[in-house]
């Protein structure tokens, strides 16, 4: 087996994004001051990111290779079974990277420790050269202290799919009514307008997730390493031809939601990224169920 390669996954700071849109530091601050916001805040941030960068680069041990790659460019980095993951950042930044990866482990660091729930980044960037001597001495990755979270996964009938950490959502580009026939694990169907659906895995119960389930009386949602998913219709239009009876469930192991497309086109992303999407057209059949691929985080 290769020696293993560390791969640091980061995103620009807010501060390069400016100079970038800006030109120059000073345009930057004028843009920041007629907003009400000081240059100096978004300075400190991407302090504490580069800070955190150059403690992971230190500490990569000394037969490792490493890699680094940005949010941005992830859909055309090529992983591999080697690869230690470090996602250096917000914990959205593990659930973006979480859709490419194949049971790679992923450590989680916090570069603001505080300004973050720390759900999925849970390290200190000084915690990163006690991670890696760890991961050095526990290689292969297998033997590593890893938290299996469930993942969802939505598949077209032409063969194309799409991870989720967090949630996959199905519904019309600008979320105007999306209109499908919905058929639950049970046999149940239903046509539906609506706003479209979301399917959480655990992870994602503590957001978008949770706020439909607290409107609807609270329905017990799953953990993050529980095998079963949460599924909730949004604003489900009653008419003649479209009901309002089927609108939540449970998907357990092995069970499987059925979505025929009746619109010219809905689409379908995970984790918020609605960059990064399919597009389903009229007739189409899309499926969603368990992720055959959990994210591994290391604990």
């Amino acid at each position: 087996m290769a020696n293993p390669r560390l791969v640091i996954v980061h995103r620009r700071t807010e501060l390069q994004e400016l100079l970038d849109r800006h030109a120059t530091r000073g345009q930057a601050e004028f843009f920041l001051r007629t907003r009400g916001r000081s240059i100096q805040d978004v300075q400190e941030r991407h302090d504490r990111l580069t800070a955190a960068l150059a403690s992971l680069r230190t500490a990569v041990p000394a037969e490792w290779r490493h890699a680094e790659v940005e949010r941005a460019d992830l859909s055309r980095f090529l992983l591999t079974p080697e690869d230690v993951i470090a996602v250096v950042g917000q914990d959205g930044l593990v659930a973006n990277a979480a859709k490419y990866l194949n049971g790679q482990p992923v450590i989680g660091i916090d570069p603001e420790p505080g300004a973050n729930p720390g759900i999925l980044v849970r390290h200190t960037p000084r915690d990163a050269a006690r991670l890696l001597k760890e991961a050095a001495a526990a290689w292969p990755a297998e033997r590593l202290g890893c938290h299996e979270l469930t993942t969802v996964t939505a598949r077209l009938d032409d063969g194309q799919e799409l991870s989720g950490l967090n949630e996959v959502f199905i519904g019309h580009a600008s979320h105007q009514s999306a209109r499908y026939r919905l058929t639950a694990p049970d046999g149940r169907s239903e046509r539906h307008s609506s706003s479209g659906l979301i399917v959480s895995t655990g992870t994602g119960a503590t957001g978008w997730c949770a706020s439909i389930a607290l409107e609807r009386g609270g329905r017990p949602l799953p953990a993050p390493t529980d095998t079963r998913l949460a599924w909730f219709v949004r604003e489900a239009w009653p008419s003649p031809i479209t009901g309002i009876s089927l609108t939540e469930g449970v998907l357990e192991s092995g069970e499987t939601l059925h979505i025929t497309v009746a619109s010219d086109q809905l689409v379908v992303f995970g984790d918020g990224m609605e960059e990064d999407r399919l597009t389903a057209s009229w007739g189409q059949e899309i499926t969603v169920q368990l992720g055959e691929r959990p994210l591994q985080l290391v604990m």
